[in-house]
Formats: structure tokens, C-alpha cells, sequence
């Protein structure tokens, strides 16, 4: 008993001890599989319908492999002329990242402080060993090819990304993080910004991807209600291929209000070289036959398509709003008591709502490269935003969110605030039209002769344009 109860206590969960690397390996491999059963579910079901499907059951693993791959971002070959594929569908890519997100944060929780990088690492190590079967397996020959260092490489790196962006949600969960703002001089810098511009970013960003997808659901109305178009061919290949053209089409939906948001912002898209989708005109040559391509506008001037451009100013409302009160006082003190913080200078107040057009601005360049890619080789080589969508981002936010702080934060704070350049303003124009009334006054009385006049009114050479 006395031999028993020295020992020390191994290979339990929780804060006594970590769980067993081999177990955090296996939860990797399991995200992977999971990954792929939900890729191949579909791919499975279209094979059993086609009445005459090409190859057998290693078709269907390889074509599943393949769209796997692709929804992590890594390139394949396509054709006997190897034409490059590197359009992601983001759906299958936010599938995975949320999976090792939740895995990374789960694992990390269980094992502890005392190692919180072991469990994630293995997690991440797992999940390669199944990446490095897929593509090996889907190298070779066939009409959708991997290329196995690349994509390996770029799996590993996408899995690493997602899984410390878990772990590490937990381990930070509490800790007040440093923003870059707080390290400003005093009369630039935001006093606590760091949560209020990541909550304004995130609703800038969520107001360009509802401009985005408004714009879809837009345009296939207007298909709809028109009739025909490229669209109609697509309905003639049979009810199988007409099934895997729609989940393709889910598939890349995601990259559909990316570009809307896209069109939205200005720049607009391009689907080939020489072509450009934009609000201000239409430039396209042949585009391939595809659902999503069936709702882009003819060619020509934009005209009326031009109202599309307000919708990025409707985009920076909330984030002024957001910004605006939490430059004047009102948000919550860093340690969640006391009294209420300072509001911010008019400076700092500028400062704060450039960092969030900016982040948005660096999100949508980011998610805007992340959603096109090459669909072969020569003339589309490129199809997706053009480069210029991140600052377009940028200026279109700041241009509401800076004006709209400043006036919500003068509005709340009131003419109270005698320190401030808009108040001193405001009580200039007060005075000019104090003093523009009483010269009115004066020469209104001037003009209609001597009167007779109370004694407790004043005169024209009474008024004080200062009350």
C-alpha cells in the first residue's frame, strides 16, 4: 500500500497529468478522416446515380482527395495539359480551419498549462500523416492531380495556423493582451481601443460580406426574372450532373459574396485576363460554362449598377457608431470596474477608427486572394477580385468611420466639453446667430419709423448677441 500510494500518478487527464501523445496524434488523424467523410459523402452519392460513371471506387477517393486539398488552399493539376486549379472553396476551407480551431482549444484545455503546446502539436502531427496519404494517392495520373510537396507544404502550414489559433485562445483566455495602440503618444493614442476596433472590424467586415452577398441574391433575381441566359445550357446534362454543378456551386458560394463585395467596393472582379466586372462597366470575353458565371452582367457602361457603391458607405455606419462611443466614455474599464473611462481626444479618436478601416482593408485584400485563383492555364490564369479591393476597403470605411466617430463622439459628450475644437465651434455659430438676429431686429426697427415701445422690451441697441 505504502509502495502504491508513492508512485507517482501517470497519464491522467485533466491538471494531474497529460494525456497520452498517441491519443492527441489519433484526435488529428480523426479531424483529418472527419474532414474528408464529409467531402466524400456527396462525391459518393453523385458516383452511385451516374449511370455510367468513369472508374470505380479509387475515382471517387482521388476526386474526393482532391477537393479536400483544395479546400485548404493547395494547388492541383488538371487535365492531360497540366492547367494549374487554385481556386479554394472557402466553404471546404472554413470547415477545416473551424474543426482544428476546436481541436487545437480542445486538447490544449484538457492537457494543462504545464504543456500547452504538446497536445496541439500532436494534433497538427496527425493531421499531416493523413495529408501525406491523400496526396500521394491523389498523384499520378487521372483528370484532377496533386502535386505532393506543395500541397503538403501548404496543408501543414494552413493545420498549423488553425490549430495554435485554438491552443491558444485558451491559454490567453483572461489575460488582457497589449494592443499597439496603447503604445502611441498621449495625444494619439486610444486608451483601451483594442477590443472596441476588433468589434468595429469584424461589423465593417460583416457589412461588406451582407453588401457581397446582397449583390448575389441581387443578380439571381435578375436572372430569374429575365429568363434564359447562360444558365439554361446547364440544365440539359441530366439530373446527375446538374446535382454536382449545385454542390460545386455551394461549394464556391462563399467566393461568390467575396466578389460581390468585390463589385461593391469598386475594383470589381475579373474572370480572365483583359476582363473586368466593376460597377462602373462590364468587360468579358467567353466565360466557362458555370452556374455562378451565369449571374454576371453583360457587357457594357455600368450605369444604373453604380448604386452598388453605397453600399460600403452603409458598411461603415456601425463601426462609427461603436467608435464613437467608446470615444466618449462609453465602454467598459479594462479590469470590468471602477469608474468610467476618459474619453479620447479628437486625435485619438481618429487614430482608432484608421486601425479598424485598415484592418478591414487588410482582411478583404487577404480573403479576396484566398477566393480566386487560376482555373487554367493562359486567359484564366487569374479569376477573382482585383488587388486593388483591400484599399478600396480602406477608404471606403474610413471615409465613414471617421466623421461618423467624431460626430458621435461630440454629440454624446455635448457642449459640455469646452476643451474641444467642436464645441468652441459650435458655440461660435451660436453667438453669429444670436448676433445675426438681433442686427435683423435692429433693422427691422430702423425701417418702420419711431414707435412707441414697452419700457421692459429691450431696444436695438440692447441686444447682447452673447445670451
Amino acid at each position: 500500500m505504502t509502495q502504491l500510494m508513492g508512485r507517482p500518478i501517470l497519464e491522467l487527464p485533466g491538471e494531474l497529468g497529460g494525456r497520452p501523445a498517441l491519443a492527441d496524434l489519433l484526435t488529428g488523424v480523426r479531424t483529418a478522416l472527419v474532414g474528408l467523410a464529409v467531402v466524400g459523402a456527396p462525391v459518393l452519392g453523385l458516383w452511385l446515380v451516374t449511370p455510367y460513371a468513369d472508374g470505380g471506387a479509387a475515382a471517387v477517393t482521388r476526386l474526393t482527395g482532391v477537393l479536400w486539398l483544395l479546400g485548404h488552399g493547395a494547388p492541383v493539376l488538371r487535365g492531360a495539359a497540366d492547367a494549374p486549379l487554385t481556386v479554394t472553396p472557402l466553404l471546404l476551407g472554413a470547415l477545416a480551419v473551424v474543426q482544428l480551431y476546436r481541436m487545437g482549444a480542445g486538447v490544449a484545455a484538457r492537457r494543462g498549462l504545464r504543456s500547452r503546446w504538446g497536445g496541439p502539436v500532436a494534433v497538427w502531427a496527425g493531421y499531416c500523416v493523413v495529408a501525406v496519404a491523400v496526396a500521394l494517392h491523389c498523384a499520378g495520373t487521372g483528370p484532377l492531380r496533386s502535386r505532393v510537396l506543395l500541397d503538403v507544404l501548404v496543408v501543414t502550414l494552413v493545420a498549423g495556423l488553425a490549430t495554435a489559433a485554438g491552443a491558444r485562445s485558451v491559454t490567453v483566455l483572461g489575460v488582457p493582451a497589449d494592443s499597439l495602440l496603447d503604445r502611441l503618444p498621449p495625444p494619439y493614442r486610444p486608451a483601451g481601443a483594442g477590443p472596441v476596433v476588433r468589434a468595429a472590424t469584424l461589423a465593417a467586415g460583416a457589412g461588406l460580406v451582407a453588401a457581397g452577398g446582397l449583390l448575389v441574391v441581387f443578380s439571381a433575381l435578375l436572372g430569374a426574372v429575365a429568363g434564359g441566359g447562360r444558365g439554361m445550357a446547364l440544365l440539359g446534362g441530366g439530373s446527375a450532373a446538374l446535382s454536382g454543378l449545385l454542390l460545386l456551386t455551394v461549394a464556391l458560394l462563399p467566393n461568390a459574396v467575396l466578389w460581390g463585395a468585390a463589385y461593391a467596393l469598386g475594383p470589381g472582379f475579373a474572370v480572365g485576363a483583359g476582363t473586368v466586372v466593376s460597377p462602373a462597366g462590364t468587360v468579358l470575353g467567353p466565360v466557362p460554362e458555370f452556374p455562378l458565371f451565369a449571374l454576371l452582367p453583360a457587357d457594357g457602361p455600368g450605369g444604373w449598377r453604380l448604386v452598388a457603391l453605397a453600399l460600403p458607405l452603409l458598411a461603415g455606419v456601425v463601426p462609427a457608431v461603436l467608435l464613437g462611443r467608446a470615444a466618449a466614455g462609453r465602454r467598459l474599464p479594462a479590469a470590468g470596474a471602477g469608474p468610467r473611462p476618459e474619453p479620447w481626444r479628437p486625435a485619438a479618436t481618429v487614430v482608432a477608427a484608421l486601425a479598424a478601416a485598415l484592418s478591414v482593408g487588410a482582411g478583404a485584400a487577404v480573403l479576396g486572394w484566398l477566393s480566386g485563383g487560376a482555373l487554367a492555364g493562359k486567359r484564366l490564369a487569374w479569376v477573382g477580385p482585383v488587388p486593388w479591393s483591400g484599399p478600396a476597403a480602406v477608404g471606403w470605411i474610413a471615409l465613414v468611420a471617421v466623421p461618423g466617430a467624431l460626430l458621435v463622439r461630440y454629440r454624446m459628450l455635448g457642449p459640455a466639453d469646452g476643451r474641444g475644437v467642436y464645441a468652441r465651434l459650435a458655440r461660435q455659430v451660436h453667438r453669429g446667430v444670436l448676433g445675426l438676429r438681433a442686427r435683423t431686429n435692429a433693422l427691422v426697427v430702423r425701417l418702420s419709423g419711431p414707435a412707441v415701445r414697452n419700457a421692459d422690451e429691450p431696444g436695438p441697441d440692447e441686444w447682447d448677441p452673447d445670451v
